[in-house]
């Protein structure tokens, strides 16, 4: 499961697999989060889904778009992203994160090649699927990259994977249907108040301090999460939470009072009715079965 670690200016910071080498790759399946829904977030890295078995809808900017078996989609830097499934279907699928900087190995190669396609506000986003050739090339390297992930020169690997991705990507961008392009400023009112729900979860937070985080009303704050994220803001407060408490159940050996209380829940029997509510069992049933895996 992605744990989220946020830099100042609330965008995520990713924690890469090689030390000098900003990469990401991870196999997850969407029931390891809360509702099958992962957390919404941002960061400076483009990011690439391929979905191995099942489906997954992908929300981008607020637009979603459904993701089937053999199907992926590119997400450029610093979009507002998250995988879900609102009929809690399970989904098998590849997360590959690059930084961009990765790409720069000239000033040439940075305006030419990198640029161009990471500062298009048109191209949020592309899909990819396998009727188009290019899009299957997407997906075998993707699929190949999971594979190379633990070899002995396998940022070497990797890294060859992803330029034939890139160059895939820059040579067809043109051609791809615009997505829409939503209002910035609002999406920068809501990334500033989804910011400061994740920086203070562990604290008493109301819907007044939500909406005072993005200088918004609370009418506007709650309009804004329904446009985006199809949750309410206290809705969102409480799935971050969950998502926490679940990190911590499959990774520490901490209690379950002492979880509740550490991501902000008032008391252990209040945040086990909430975690059954959502999770469709208890939080020491959840702690066990992970542990027995």
């Amino acid at each position: 499961m992605l744990s989220l670690e946020l830099r100042e200016d609330c965008s995520e910071k990713v924690h890469y697999d090689y030390s000098e080498f900003p990469i990401y790759i991870r196999r997850a399946l969407l029931s390891n989060y809360p509702q099958y829904r992962a957390p919404s977030h941002w960061h400076d890295d483009v990011e690439f889904i391929a979905v191995l078995s099942g489906e997954m809808k992908y929300d981008v900017n607020g637009e979603c778009i459904c993701l089937n078996r053999g199907e992926g989609i590119f997400v450029n830097a610093r979009q507002l992203h998250y995988g879900f499934s609102n009929t809690r279907t399970e989904c098998d699928f590849l997360c590959v994160l690059f930084h961009p900087i990765i790409l720069c190995s000239s000033v040439a190669m940075k305006q030419q090649f990198v640029l161009p396609l990471l500062e298009n506000s048109n191209v949020p986003y592309i899909k990819f699927t396998q009727k188009e050739s290019w899009h299957r090339i997407i997906f075998q390297n993707l699929e190949k990259i999971y594979i190379e992930r633990s070899s002995a020169v396998a940022p070497v690997k990797v890294y060859s994977l992803f330029l034939d991705i890139w160059a895939e990507l820059v040579q067809h961008a043109d051609a791809v249907q615009k997505s829409k392009v939503p209002a910035d400023n609002n999406l920068i009112l809501l990334k500033n108040m989804i910011g400061f729900i994740q920086k203070n979860y562990q604290e008493k937070l109301s819907l007044a301090d939500i909406a005072r985080s993005g200088a918004v009303g609370q009418s506007k704050c709650c309009k804004l999460f329904r446009e985006y994220l199809s949750q309410t803001p206290t809705a969102y407060l409480t799935f971050y939470r969950l998502n926490k408490s679940m990190e911590l159940l499959r990774h520490t050996d901490m209690t379950v009072s002492e979880i509740a209380l550490k991501v902000g829940f008032g008391g252990a029997s209040y945040f086990s009715e909430t975690f059954q509510k959502w999770m469709g069992l208890t939080p020491t049933e959840y702690k066990a079965k992970h542990r027995q895996k």
